[in-house]
């Protein structure tokens, strides 16, 4: 594992440190700053002065050293900034100058103590008075000039992906300030946060592929999650009036710049509200997070431009026609439709019925041209298994999807609350799935026996919150926004 050439000289140097009986892999640090607070605190001098009152203690990473003679510069890197270091044998001494030289390479993590200057060119910096290596890397980092760029190796080293692109760093502080921000907005309006199971005796809640485990103790298989929907429900069966989970979901299907088989999901219910709740829900929304993250609201997305101030509401026959092109006459029946399809190069492949076909029309020809968000609202009923029929044309459902930038974003409707349409809605389901349908759900008498008790009206929503912040840090893939994305094994690493 370690063979390789570069690797055994910085193992020397590390056996070089410990016969100076100095531990490569010390475990206690002296910091007194941040390497931005120093930057901050210090901001103020100028060219040629010094403060040397208070001496200070900082630790970063090695991201660059310049050697002249009985002196150097060198760079660190903590969390928080990047940090000039001026080291010379005049302050250290000869031997832990000699140390130094002999031993630290970038990559190492250094404690440095010193005081703060600014050199002839302006740069506010540490003069160091002294040193202590904290960790040896012996792994070398990426050429300091090119970076880590290989997009695959990328996403398999994400640490040193993270060391290599500071760039990298800031997409996932962005992550977590959305994430933050997504709870805060809940919790303000008086949803509770909850946790549900991950493991599940019935893949249920959506329409998708399970993961399948099996538990020991109980002797019995159990599925990831696909979604958490149906326990969310049973909560405001419960007297819940308005909950929400922030979780992961797991999904055994494709992968693609949008999809990834382990994924994070933000779903919430609401107690005595519609789906057109949730749209006006979901606006203020995308308003509270564009103004928390200090973001315009015309937001540059790869080549396009999204307008948050554009939203829209289409019915999804409507957008059949009006945005996909497609004929009124052909969507009288699923033959027509398929005809239609097909000379369109739409490829629909086997048997499907009337609604799948309308799915695929949907999919191909209206999804990619919803740039800017809009609401596609009044699914058919078969597409939408576990929501409300709507009162006027029980063949469609109170529901809608958001799309931005040619992607669906969230999913929401009026929940279904009468036990025995929901009932029937799963043997429905279950036929589906014995004449060949892998996504179509279980039947779950368990969730349908908690809906006999009374579920009150209720809307509920999920949002992926990987695409969202796809969205909102202008990344073209899922993998620039999961810290560890799934990747297919290298041969020489059939475990990765």
């Amino acid at each position: 594992m370690f063979d390789n050439p570069y690797i055994q000289q910085r193992l020397h140097k590390a056996e070089q440190l410990r016969a100076h009986a100095l531990n490569p892999y010390e475990n206690r640090a002296q910091r007194s700053l941040s390497n931005a607070q120093f930057l901050q605190t210090f901001s103020a001098l100028e060219a040629g002065q010094k403060e040397t009152t208070s001496t200070y203690a900082l630790v970063g990473r090695v991201k660059f050293i310049r050697l002249m003679g009985k002196a150097c510069f060198i760079k660190i890197e903590d969390q928080s900034a990047l940090l000039q270091v001026y080291l010379s044998q005049n302050d250290l001494g000869k031997e832990a100058f000699d140390i130094f030289k002999k031993c630290v390479e970038v990559g190492d993590i250094l404690n440095v103590v010193g005081y703060p200057f600014v050199t002839k060119t302006k740069e506010l910096s540490l003069h160091a008075l002294c040193f202590k290596v904290l960790t040896k890397a012996i792994v070398p980092l990426p050429e300091k000039f090119h970076g880590l760029s290989d997009i695959e190796l990328r996403y398999r080293q994400r640490s040193m992906d993270l060391i290599a692109n500071p760039e990298v760093k800031e997409v996932f502080v962005r992550r977590s300030a959305i994430v933050a921000c997504v709870r805060a907005f809940f919790e303000q309006k008086g949803f509770l946060e909850v946790e549900t199971p991950m493991m599940h005796p019935i893949a249920g809640g959506a329409n998708a592929r399970p993961f399948i485990t099996y538990h020991n103790a109980l002797e019995v298989e159990r599925y990831l999650r696909i979604a958490p929907e149906l326990y969310l429900k049973r909560l405001i069966v419960g007297g819940f009036e308005a909950v929400f989970e922030i979780n992961r979901n797991f999904r055994n299907e494709g992968m693609d710049h949008s999809h990834n088989p382990e994924f994070t999901m933000l779903e919430f219910y609401w107690a005595y509200k519609t789906y057109e709740d949730l749209i006006a829900l979901t606006k203020e929304l995308f308003s509270t997070l564009l103004e928390h993250l200090g973001l315009p609201t015309k937001l540059a997305y790869g080549d396009v431009e999204i307008d948050f101030e554009a939203f829209s509401c289409v019915p999804f026959k409507q957008a059949l026609v009006e945005i996909g092109g497609v004929r009124s006459e052909a969507l009288e029946d699923a033959n027509t439709l398929r005809a239609f399809l097909e000379k369109q190069g739409v490829e629909v492949g086997g048997v499907l019925s009337y609604a799948h076909l309308l799915a695929q029309a949907f999919d191909a020809l209206v999804e990619p041209k919803l740039i800017n968000p809009t609401f596609i609202t009044h699914y058919p009923i078969e597409l939408s298994p576990l929501a409300r029929r709507n009162d006027t044309d029980p063949n469609i459902a109170d529901r809608f999807e958001l799309f931005i930038a040619g992607k669906e974003i969230a999913n929401g409707f009026s929940e279904l609350n009468d036990p025995l349409d929901q009932y029937q809605r799963f043997e429905e389901q279950v036929k589906a799935k014995e004449s060949g349908d892998e996504e179509a759900q279980f039947m779950d008498t368990d969730y349908v026996w908690a809906l006999g008790l009374g579920m009150p009206p209720t809307a509920g929503q999920g949002i992926g919150i990987d695409r969202l912040v796809m969205l909102l840090t202008n990344a073209k893939s899922i993998k620039d926004v999961i810290f560890f994305p799934a990747m297919k094994p290298l041969k020489s690493n059939q475990s990765e």
